[in-house]
């Protein structure tokens, strides 16, 4: 009779712990910070309110689970050296495009139009310091190009 309870309790636990985990994946949006991010382009300046993903946890969600973002705002993830990056799309149900930034913020590759919740592997086109998300269709609708300018206070320029 204990060991039936000891079974049920456990199952109960578990069922928990699902429910637990289940709702962690419920998109978590990080603090919009009070400085925008600015690009400067050949055509001119843009600039996007930003979201700052600059730990290990912050980096490994990202816009995951995200169903919408605001057509001027965007995600900044930084890392703690320049380095290959890799990103993927997984549970992010947005399109984006990935603006790979080297350490001085200069836009050194773009992956246009992403798929969303691909697991294919999307990398940096070398070492880099700083991925921009922005919403898909933006860098071409802003001239954003490779060889443009970032400028934020948390990008080493």
């Amino acid at each position: 009779m204990l060991f039936g309870t000891a079974v049920r309790t456990v199952r109960v636990l578990c069922a928990c712990l699902m429910l637990v985990i289940g709702a962690a994946t419920v998109a978590l949006a990080l603090p919009i910070d009070s400085e925008k991010i600015v690009i400067e382009t050949s055509s001119g300046t843009v600039a996007f309110s930003v979201e700052l993903a600059l730990t290990p946890a912050d980096r490994s969600t990202g816009l995951m689970n995200r169903e919408s973002m605001p057509s001027d705002h965007g995600m900044l993830f930084r890392f703690e050296q320049s380095r290959q990056v890799l990103m993927w799309m997984k549970n992010t149900p947005l399109s984006l495009d990935m603006l790979f930034l080297d350490e001085q913020g200069t836009v050194a590759g773009i992956a246009a139009d992403t798929v969303p919740f691909s697991e294919a592997i999307i990398p940096s086109p070398g070492p880099v310091r700083y991925v921009l998300e922005l919403n898909a269709g933006t860098a071409e609708q802003d001239g954003i190009s490779i060889g443009d300018k970032v400028r934020h206070r948390v990008i080493g320029n």
